[in-house]
């Protein structure tokens, strides 16, 4: 996955992120001021950043002023939400704008979604014969490949990208169909049965993906 900085003063917020961005497999780095922020980013690889704009010492646009050679992706996180701030840090290039309080589902969605369009997360996901390559949107079983319908394959990318998090059905339908989905919800039993189906884990017994409302992939 990736290396991502958390650039919050609030500890308890910093803390709240960090926790949930290491459930889903990302490695990450804190820093609590502007300053420190930006001495860390000329130091260390960085992938993503997640700023705060009201930060003690450099606020987050300084900071985003100061490191923009670097040419790393933006999250704006922040209570700021006046329309003037939006614009302000689009303009100095930020990726996404984010106000708080959010919802931690949503940060970690809009994440997947930077680290797409960059290209700066790891391309392929591993579980022993199954690869998974994101990009070539390719899934290959004993070095043979699968085919997967697209649905399929975006529910299956949901699921990796959100592993160890517990997703409703409802939440499921929203992150993969991409939309509010107006039919039953069941659907997406249909689906997971499909892919264990397909990618041969329904014979053996070994937890991948922990999904909540008890139809954890257990393959």
């Amino acid at each position: 996955m990736a290396h991502i900085l958390v650039v919050e003063d609030e500890r308890p917020i910093s803390d709240l992120i960090t926790m949930n961005l290491k459930l889903v497999g990302h490695t990450y780095s804190k820093a609590y001021n502007g300053l420190e922020a930006a001495d860390m980013l000329e130091q260390e690889r960085t992938d993503l950043i997640l700023l705060d704009v009201m930060l003690p010492g450099l606020d987050g646009f300084a900071v985003m002023q100061r490191i923009a050679h670097l040419q790393i992706p933006v999250i704006l996180i922040t209570a700021k939400n006046a329309l003037a701030d939006r614009i302000k840090g689009f303009e100095l290039g930020a990726e996404d704008y984010i106000i708080k309080p959010f919802e931690m589902l949503e940060l970690l969605a809009r994440i997947n979604v930077v680290l797409r369009r960059n290209e700066q997360a790891v391309p392929a996901f591993i579980c022993d014969e199954v690869e998974v390559r994101f990009a070539e949107r390719q899934v290959r079983v004993d070095q043979q490949p699968v085919d997967l319908t697209a649905r399929e394959f975006e529910l299956l990318e949901v699921l990796i990208r959100n592993r160890n998090i517990a997703l409703s059905r409802e939440k499921l339908l929203e992150l993969a169909w991409g939309y509010d989905f107006a039919g039953d919800t069941r659907t997406v039993d249909v689906h997971i049965r499909q892919l264990r189906k397909k990618l041969g884990w329904e014979e053996r017994i070994k937890t991948v993906f922990k999904l909540g409302y008890r139809l954890e992939v257990q393959v």
